[in-house]
């Protein structure tokens, strides 16, 4: 029997959970915590080639990830701003509901919007998708360096440059935002539907002579 838990990539997401962590421990010192968070994100892009390449996806293994994707940010958003938390709050309620539909989320919105279904295209890898995912990962990395500087207090971005990568990174995130709610709803959506088939099969349970 395969222990799903030693899978190279699942190992792999432990040691960029492990790096998160250690990176919070130093969060006002951009050079310990931009090298311990950005070794956890790069990490991101050899764990899902990894199982590729040795056959070892799994279920568990595509839940780790994201998961570990959400808490990375959401460490950064709720740290740098008190509405941060709401960011941090959407995304992971996107998570639930993605996750709820099984490993073929993506599949159950062909009927979904444009702008839907162009970012999630070829498996976020359209033009559209990769600014969004892109941004989605960036702008609250972007947003610590704007604060923090690079190396530290000495060395910091110019402010043009700074308004600059604000702006294109939060109109991808906005996109972000976009496609986030489309999936809350359409879970509720979801739900309400089963709730209201279970209602009226019940109800013509009841209603039904018997025999």
């Amino acid at each position: 029997m395969k222990n799903i838990y030693c899978y190279i990539p699942n190992i792999i997401g432990y040691v960029r959970l492990l790096l998160l962590l250690v990176s919070w421990f130093f969060l006002k010192q951009p050079p310990w915590f931009l090298g311990f968070y950005l070794t956890s994100f790069f990490l991101d892009f050899v764990d899902g080639a990894v199982a590729r390449r040795l056959h070892q996806t799994s279920a568990f293994g595509a839940w780790l990830d994201v998961a570990i994707d959400n808490f990375g940010r959401g460490m950064l958003w709720t740290s740098l701003f008190r509405w941060g938390y709401f960011v941090s709050a959407l995304e992971w309620c996107t998570f639930v509901c993605t996750h709820t539909a099984g490993s073929q989320w993506k599949s159950s919105y062909s009927q979904a919007p444009w702008l839907i279904k162009n970012v999630m295209a070829d498996n976020f890898k359209s033009l559209l998708g990769m600014y969004a995912i892109m941004s989605l990962d960036l702008l609250p990395v972007w947003f610590y360096v704007c604060r923090f500087g690079l190396y530290g207090s000495s060395v910091f971005i110019p402010r043009t440059m700074q308004y600059i990568g604000i702006a294109v990174l939060s109109g991808g995130r906005a996109v972000c935002s976009v496609v986030e709610g489309y999936c809350i709803w359409a879970h509720i959506q979801q739900m309400i539907s089963s709730d209201i088939s279970q209602s009226s099969s019940s109800l013509t349970e009841v209603e039904t002579p018997e025999s």
